[in-house]
């Protein structure tokens, strides 16, 4: 859960930006071409303009259980970036070709709800810091591969769980089933990217953590991990915005960019971790003190909004 990368981006004519440096993630990772509204990795767009990850919750109606997710999060709480210059902080990913070798993947923990390898992960793919070791890939084949608790493993990697999304489908996971995240969400999509702050617009949802969440999930999310059965607490897939009323007079550059998100895309509840904490890719060209900004920004500011069925 932790991050930061920037690159200088040349404006096209057709509101396109392309990145001409990998950044923190290397000439094999480059920063994807962003257009206006059409969010990209890889060279592919980011699922299909119907996906709910990709869906203007802006006018969405308020959920009935609103007021008690907030209070369950903290609303004296503040929002946080877990992800900044320090490269121990965000989630790194790379983006390889369709031609990427394939290698092998040995699950050690849920291999009943993974996704069979091989993946076109490299030997030399970046890991996460800290305990969750995620491992991301974007391939130019329009798939994502993600590992949780990645380590290298002879000829290819070992992982507690992994997923395979195609970035051309609205496809979820079987209900019940995690992914690399607990919520059985794709991780890379969620993820603050330098690229698009670069571009001045997120064109689709983040996510983010909070310490307890129900015994429950909502689509699009396809798994629980939470701690109790109370309807008073989020539940995984749980999809906040933050308020049209809050005030954005104040803020600029990459945190306007992120709360502008915020109001019209939101954010779901994504893993248990810190309350209001915020993900975004690894990059050591984070401003920090741009991202501080968004430690301003108070739990009551946001509202939980009425995206489906909450499924037991």
């Amino acid at each position: 859960m932790n991050r930061r990368a920037a690159l200088a981006c040349t404006a096209l004519a057709v509101s396109v930006l392309a990145c001409t440096s990998g950044g923190a993630h290397g000439a094999s990772r480059g920063v994807d071409a962003v257009t206006a509204s059409v969010p990209r990795i890889a060279g592919c767009t980011l699922f299909p303009s119907t996906n709910p990850w990709r869906r203007d919750i802006s006018h969405a109606q308020v959920a009935a259980h609103s007021a008690a997710w907030v209070r369950s999060i903290g609303p004296s709480l503040h929002l946080h970036p877990y992800f900044g210059s320090n490269p121990a902080y965000g989630i790194p990913y790379q983006t390889v070709s369709a031609t990427q070798k394939r290698v092998p993947i040995r699950f050690t923990a849920y291999g009943d709800e993974s996704d069979k390898g091989p993946y076109p992960v490299p030997l030399t793919a970046r890991v996460e810091a800290g305990g969750d070791r995620h491992v991301l890939v974007a391939s130019a084949n329009c798939h994502l591969y993600e590992l949780y608790g990645a380590r290298r493993s002879g000829s290819g990697w070992a992982a507690a769980s992994g997923a395979v999304f195609d970035l051309r489908s609205n496809r979820l996971r079987p209900d019940g089933w995690t992914s690399a995240d607990a919520a059985g969400l794709p991780i890379l999509p969620g993820l603050v990217r330098l690229d698009e702050v670069r571009a001045g617009h997120i064109d689709h949802a983040l996510r983010f953590t909070v310490q307890r969440t129900q015994r429950a999930y909502i689509h699009p999310a396809t798994h629980q991990a939470g701690s109790t059965t109370s309807g008073s607490v989020p539940p995984m897939g749980a999809r906040f915005r933050l308020k049209a009323s809050y005030s954005l007079a104040h803020f600029h550059g990459a945190a306007l960019v992120i709360l502008k998100a915020l109001k019209k895309y939101g954010m779901f509840v994504a893993d248990n971790g810190g309350n209001w904490f915020i993900s975004g890719a690894t990059s050591s060209r984070w401003n920090d003190a741009d991202l501080d900004q968004l430690k301003r920004v108070p739990g009551s500011a946001f509202q939980a909004i009425n995206s489906g069925v909450i499924r037991h």
